[in-house]
């Protein structure tokens, strides 16, 4: 029977974790909880009262740097990744309750994926789309290089379920604010294009030892300024067919958000890395 560790990196967030293990209650053997930065706000104290191992690292303002470090420390293989917003439904918690007690799953599958619903700050707004969100994994089954929007890649295959994994901030989850005006979307474009720069294996790595970049990052790599415009032209309509298939509806704004900031994430590579190219 396979145990489950749940691995969870965290700014603050007390009160979200608070939610998440309550929801999550019965799913999982071990709890990882990695802070980004110092703990000024009691986070430690929470999580050894609720029997969890805690540990601090270098403030990051993102958490995939710490992925491989967390689930070094996790006891068990399959690793339950959420995000401290983040929390089981109903479904996907039964689901974890009845693999945790089923025989190990087959070699070749690396780990499951579920949908992660839109969220407008009051109501989930969405029911099948998006999907492709894997939150449980086997860490020997995968690879992973460290930088933020980077997820795992798979060594066999990831299983697609259709539960809902429920991802619920104190603000929306979607839409064009959240790459305008939240500081830390910035924050993250300049790390990714800083990245970009180097090599993957030049970051904190899981079983990841490649010095390629994956195709979506090589392509902003080479042709910087054509893929923000490729990305804008198509992405949205592909995204607008993925929604008509899983919802019979559209949501416009998302289907702009995501070709938005990788274009974003373009212009901040090609400006980087003229200006990099001017001082050498």
């Amino acid at each position: 029977m396979p145990s489950i560790s749940l691995v969870v990196c965290v700014y603050r967030e007390s009160e979200l974790l608070a939610r998440l293990l309550q929801h999550a209650a019965g799913c999982y053997d071990d709890l990882v909880v990695v802070h980004d930065g110092p703990d000024t706000s009691g986070v430690r104290a929470f999580v050894e009262e609720a029997g969890g191992r805690f540990f601090e690292r270098p403030r990051a303002f993102q958490q995939e740097p710490h992925w491989p470090f967390a689930w070094e420390q996790a006891k068990h293989d399959w690793i339950l990744r959420l995000d401290a917003d983040e929390f089981p439904s109903t479904e996907l918690k039964q689901w974890l309750e009845v693999f945790r007690i089923k025989p190990e799953a087959s070699p070749n599958v690396s780990g499951y994926t579920c949908i992660w619903p839109l969220w407008n700050g009051r109501r989930q707004v969405s029911q099948k789309w998006p999907a492709g969100r894997n939150f449980l994994i086997h860490r020997q089954r995968v690879r992973f290089f460290g930088m933020v929007e980077q997820t795992p890649v798979a060594d066999g295959n990831f299983d697609p379920l259709d539960l809902v994994l429920c991802h619920q901030p104190q603000r929306k989850s979607y839409g064009l604010c959240n790459l305008v005006l939240r500081q830390q979307a910035y924050q993250w474009r300049a790390c990714i294009a800083r990245s970009l720069l180097g090599n993957p294996t030049d970051l904190f790595c899981w079983r990841w030892l490649d010095e390629a970049w994956p195709p979506i990052w090589e392509e902003i790599r080479r042709q910087p300024l054509r893929t923000a415009c490729r990305r804008m032209l198509r992405w949205p309509f592909q995204a607008l067919r993925a929604q008509w298939r899983a919802e019979q509806k559209l949501y416009p704004v998302m289907a702009f958000a995501s070709p938005l900031h990788h274009a974003l994430i373009c212009f901040k590579f090609w400006r980087l890395n003229r200006g990099a190219k001017k001082n050498s």
